[in-house]
């Protein structure tokens, strides 16, 4: 290649930043960042690719646990176990996304989901849309909900640590608009007692080795495939620890019940915004490819809850589904009130989903010993600092801290 035409590069990895074994090499190249090669002679690529041009990077800060069988690697932001054999091509892929809802005080009177409110939003709507967007955060829709001054905003999905980093960034770019222009908005699961919820809904789509998608199966309940069935029946086996997780505020209970659309209890549904795992509609006009759209959506989520836990917690039980070849049930979209009667209740406050947490070995064993006990800590002290207020003023604290 003529020399001006090469593009400078220094493709081979600091020494310090790599892991070798006979026939794997794992490279930290970034704290969410790692770079993992399998080779059956032991021989192993440092050319420069379209990909990384540049490998000799700084060295984040990690830590190496080598145990029997297994090899871990944490970092600030990732823990990978591996256990040392030949990395699987079935594997499976993640893209997210977090739909947030929220109020704006002092945006009352039009009706929900109307264009009216839209249009009373202004200039401030129109403002938020461009400084997402400006942000690179790929803002896919805008609306009016049905609260009182409720909006929802949903953005492009992503791979999972991007979701989750797209999360925390939505929320501070939402509430400086709204500062700017003489608004407070507020994330809180619920404003007062009786009122509408705020919360956070997770989408979740997976994908093989090839990126194509795996959840569709037009032949079985619901078109959702025994991958995604058996995801699910991971999440619901957990779901009392994993509420602690994803809804993990003294207010979050009060939304997370019956005739709130919220999740009214733990099982799998189509279209149903009273399960706990909703299978999203999709559509078929102009031919649109219905695969590519099926995906699962976890309703007991909200802006209390630290997305980068909620969506490890999340994807740790739907692993733990996968491994196991327990379906869960899909109810379907015609299922009443009273067929819905027998299915699990959801913990009724957030004391007893710590307690059911901190019950489930399988799912405590997914996170250090040192952050569950920081956690359970941490939440406990938030439920005595409300211990003496009645629902009405729970609601008004959190509110005033999200």
């Amino acid at each position: 290649m003529r020399s001006h035409l090469r593009l400078p590069s220094s493709p081979v990895a600091r020494p310090e930043a790599v892991l070798q074994g006979d026939r794997w090499r794992i490279t930290v190249l970034a704290d969410g960042l790692v770079r993992l090669e399998w080779s059956e002679a032991g021989d192993f690529e440092d050319r420069a690719s379209t990909f990384a041009l540049h490998r000799d990077l700084t060295v984040p800060d990690f830590e190496v646990i080598d145990g029997e069988g297994t090899l871990e690697i944490v970092t600030d932001r990732l823990r990978l176990t591996y256990d040392r054999g030949p990395f699987t091509p079935a594997g499976l892929s993640v893209q997210a996304s977090f739909e947030h809802e929220f109020m704006v005080e002092g945006m009352t009177g039009a009706p929900p989901f109307s264009f009216e409110r839209a249009r009373r939003a202004e200039p401030f709507g129109s403002a938020l849309v461009a400084a997402v967007d400006a942000a690179g955060l790929e803002p896919e829709s805008w609306l009016p909900e049905y609260g009182e001054g409720q909006f929802e905003i949903t953005i492009k999905p992503a791979n999972a640590l991007l979701a989750a980093d797209r999360a925390v960034l939505l929320r501070e770019v939402v509430r400086d608009v709204a500062r700017r222009h003489g608004h407070r908005a507020t994330f809180a699961p619920l404003v007062s007692p009786d009122g509408v919820g705020n919360g956070v809904h997770i989408h979740l789509s997976l994908f093989d080795a090839t990126g194509a998608p795996v959840l569709y199966d037009p032949q079985r309940p619901g078109k959702l495939s025994a991958i995604g069935a058996r995801f699910a029946a991971g999440v619901l086996a957990h779901a009392d620890a994993v509420v602690a997780v994803t809804a993990p505020s003294p207010a979050s209970f009060l939304r997370l019940a019956p005739h709130r659309w919220s999740a009214g209890g733990a099982f799998l549904a189509e279209r149903n915004r009273e399960a706990l795992l909703r299978i999203c509609p999709t559509i078929q006009i102009g031919g649109r490819d219905e695969s590519a759209q099926l995906h699962l959506e976890y309703r007991a989520a909200d802006a209390t809850a630290n997305p980068w836990l909620a969506l490890a917690v999340l994807l740790r039980a739907g692993l733990a589904g996968l491994s196991e070849d327990n379906e869960a049930h899909v109810w379907p979209e015609t299922a009443t009130e009273a067929d819905l009667a027998g299915v699990a209740a959801l913990p009724g406050d957030l004391a007893s989903a710590l307690d059911a947490l901190k019950r489930d070995d399988v799912v405590t064993s997914w996170f250090p010993a040192e952050l569950m006990d920081t956690f359970q800590l941490v939440k406990r002290a938030e439920l005595a600092a409300v211990d003496a207020l009645n629902p009405v003023g729970v609601c008004r604290r959190i509110a005033e801290v999200y």
